[in-house]
């Protein structure tokens, strides 16, 4: 399996509600892999960021203010943020049950 399926099967995962061990659990493995393409394979980073649709501007400002913080961490958290935005906003357009027959298209 490609490692960047890897990771959007863990971002999937983590849409969900989950109790908060394994939530947690998810999160700390997606920390681990991105410290993995940090150092190994920057271009699939680039190119997962970019498939999930991070915000690089957001990405580069939150970089910027924690210096102090694991990059990794800051990472998989946009990246969960991103992943968990994108699961509302598909939520609320997904057709209702309260929508008429001659208001649908």
């Amino acid at each position: 399996m490609d490692k960047n399926q890897y990771a959007k099967e863990v971002l999937l995962k983590l849409q969900v509600q989950l109790p908060a061990m394994e939530k947690e659990k998810l999160h700390q493995q997606l920390i681990v892999y991105i410290n993995h393409l940090l150092t190994n394979d920057f271009n699939k980073l680039i190119q997962l960021l970019y498939t999930v649709d991070v915000d690089e501007k957001k990405l580069k400002e939150y970089l910027g203010k924690d210096a102090d913080t694991d990059a990794a961490i800051i990472i998989s958290d946009l990246l969960i943020t991103r992943q968990e935005q994108k699961n509302k906003t598909r939520n609320l357009l997904s057709p209702g049950t309260d929508i008429s027959e001659e208001e649908k298209w």
